[in-house]
């Protein structure tokens, strides 16, 4: 057994330092733009109830699924950028791309909205590329990525027309929904450059606001390279009342359908009284260390998964 692990492991040192090198210039890209690195709980009372997301639960509460909340609150105490790299976790995830222990990078910007997450999100990668190789292209899986900004931005209702041919702003269907995006929508994005889907259903706003001027759309975005999901942004809500219904409809669904029990987050709420007009985005590490490390499984990027540890 030893010599298999030395053997398995030894394999991955070459991933595992290039991570490192992520990892410093990830801080580096934030800390020239004047960002604070911030660190929150890991163990939380409460966490944002959301049905697709299970949390693992430990004592008198739970390992933290995003630093989200906590971020939030620092945001509403006048903090205006900030960034994280944190240890998360949820319960059931695990796969050649998921593991139910992974490093999540999330960032803010007070003043700001998705559209600038998008912008931070291209130049971010693009970052990496130059320092990585001094170009802006990137080999993953026999295909040569540019990343040189900006990318294909489509909107989900003419992703989904193109595609699947039916209009998720008009139709509420949200397993056809996930089943369209994942075996129709995301596999006609093209191979060549990250695409940006953009503006979801309102239902599906979680803690995004809606657009102002179109009710039916949330400011929300999500990244794709390759067909793997890479981070995911918000123009963020900031009116506590609209929170606290969203948290009361998920806790609702959560209690009924999957028969576990949801502890509010009230801290959150009430510091959402101060919270001002903000953008965040979240971005996992592991998956980002995938791309531009060549590799399709979390396990050549990382030293020990579930299955090993």
């Amino acid at each position: 057994m030893y010599l298999d692990e030395k053997q398995r492991l030894g394999k991955l040192e070459d991933n595992l330092k290039r991570r490192m090198q992520i990892l410093g210039w990830i801080r580096s890209f934030f800390n020239e733009q004047g960002f604070l690195e911030v660190e929150t709980p890991v163990f939380v009372p409460a966490v944002a109830p959301e049905r697709y997301i299970k949390p693992v639960e430990c004592q008198s509460g739970y390992l933290s699924t995003s630093p989200e909340l906590y971020m939030k609150r620092m945001l509403a105490a006048g903090y205006a950028k900030i960034y994280q790299i944190s240890r998360c976790f949820r319960d059931g995830e695990k796969g050649r791309q998921h593991n139910p222990e992974f490093s999540l990078l999330e960032w803010y910007r007070a003043g700001a909205d998705y559209l600038q997450m998008i912008k931070d999100t291209e130049n971010l990668f693009h970052y990496i590329a130059m320092k990585l190789s001094g170009k802006p292209l990137v080999q993953y899986m026999a295909q040569e990525i540019d990343l040189i900004p900006p990318w294909k931005r489509i909107t989900v209702q003419d992703a989904f027309l193109t595609a699947a041919g039916w209009d998720p702003l008009s139709v509420d269907d949200e397993e056809r929904f996930d089943d369209d995006l994942v075996l129709k929508v995301i596999p006609s994005f093209p191979s060549e450059q990250p695409t940006v889907l953009m503006d979801y259903p309102a239902k599906m706003a979680s803690l995004a606001r809606i657009k102002e001027n179109k009710p039916e759309v949330a400011e929300r975005a999500e990244f794709f390279i390759s067909g793997l999901e890479m981070a995911n942004a918000y123009s963020e809500l900031t009116d506590p009342l609209e929170q606290a219904s969203r948290f009361a409809e998920e806790k609702r669904l959560i209690e009924t359908e999957q028969n576990r029990r949801v502890v509010s987050p009230d801290k959150f709420l009430e510091s959402m009284k101060y919270l001002p007009a903000c953008a965040g985005n979240a971005l996992g590490i592991d998956r980002l260390v995938m791309f531009f490390c060549n590799a399709d499984r979390i396990q050549d990027v990382i030293p020990f998964t579930a299955d090993t540890a």
